[in-house]
């Protein structure tokens, strides 16, 4: 099911790769004239990791900023696609697109994947048990890259695999022209063993971590109401704490964005 507004719409042939180029058909901009959209892939191999919250409250925040976000769901549990439906009418817009929905009769692909002209934020929420070619298919063309990592061993060693297969197997180049790649410390909970091992394995990586993100309800909360974290009208001290580690977060990704148009 797509979400938000149905009118002017872009359309785009295969994928979020795309509707970041501009490379539409009839009514999209040109390729290479839609610098000011960016594209942001979570993504991580290990299932259970965060990726539905990072994506969902990424685009929650993009939509307060006047992005005009557009989320692609490439989960075949369509979780994301799902909060969108349950969120309430009054709250700012966000595009949904569920990738893995099939196609309804007298609809194509591209018409199913457009996005609308004012979208300058595609944010990819992807699935879990990606390896191989499947990670290369999914980071390619991405702007920015956000891994979430949970503390715990199990979810150590296998964030310690995929980082591996996207840095030597996906083509992901790592130079000024390449997709910048940040790591998230997700549901963290201070002063814990966990913790620690999951600061030691960080700093062995020459990857930055953009945002520790903590374990709260608030985030179950607000994701049982269609909302993110801030839109929670109790502003409790967790939630306030959890504010400024996505403000933090969302600066990094935009210090560098190539948005002549910023709100």
């Amino acid at each position: 099911m797509l979400i938000a507004a149905m009118d002017q719409e872009t359309t785009i042939p295969k994928s979020s790769r795309d509707a970041a180029r501009g490379t539409g058909s009839a009514g999209s901009a040109p390729a290479g004239t839609r610098r000011d959209v960016q594209r942001i892939v979570v993504i991580n191999g290990k299932g259970g990791c965060g990726k539905t919250t990072v994506s969902t409250n990424l685009a929650v925040w993009y939509a307060h900023e006047g992005y005009a976000p557009a989320l692609f769901d490439h989960d075949p549990q369509t979780s994301s696609t799902r909060w969108l439906q349950g969120r309430p009418a009054d709250l700012p817009a966000i595009h949904g697109v569920s990738v893995q929905e099939r196609q309804s009769l007298g609809v194509t692909r591209s018409w199913q994947l457009r996005v609308p002209p004012e979208t300058r934020r595609i944010i990819d929420d992807t699935p879990a048990g990606l390896a191989g070619l499947d990670i290369a298919d999914h980071v390619q063309g991405a702007d920015i890259v956000l891994i979430p990592v949970l503390p715990s061993s199990i979810d150590i060693g296998a964030g310690a695999d995929f980082i591996r297969d996207l840095l030597l197997k996906s083509g992901i180049r790592r130079d000024r022209h390449g997709a910048r790649v940040g790591i998230i410390a997700n549901r963290i909970k201070e002063h814990t063993v966990a913790l620690q091992s999951l600061e030691r394995f960080l700093q062995s990586l020459r990857i930055p971590v953009v945002a520790r993100l903590r374990d709260t309800q608030s985030y179950l909360h607000a994701a049982e109401q269609g909302q993110g974290i801030n839109e929670l009208r109790t502003r409790s001290r967790a939630v306030e704490r959890e504010l400024r580690a996505w403000r933090s977060l969302v600066n990094w990704l935009d210090k560098e964005s190539d948005d002549p148009a910023r709100p």
